[in-house]
């Protein structure tokens, strides 16, 4: 280990990194090292859709409102 420690990365090492991360909005770029060695970059992307977003926000928003509903309807219960 105490080898490696003072090994500084190849320039082709750099420039696989920095492909791997143009472009990239959302993911991970996970870099693989054996013996202080990169042997691997793996990169996922991950595509976010606003449409999702915004139906997700309204199922929350109804699930909000659907609690409050019943909260409401259990505090009556208790008067």
């Amino acid at each position: 280990m105490s080898e490696t420690i003072g090994l500084r990365p190849h320039n082709a090492w750099l420039e696989c990194i920095e492909k791997a991360l143009e472009g990239l909005e959302y993911g991970t770029v996970q870099i693989t090292v054996h013996d202080g060695q990169i042997v691997q970059i793996d990169r996922t992307e991950k595509m976010r859709f606003p449409v999702a977003a915004k139906m997700a926000a309204k199922g929350r928003a109804a699930a909000a409102g659907m609690k409050q509903e019943n909260n409401e309807a259990g505090s009556k219960r208790h008067r």
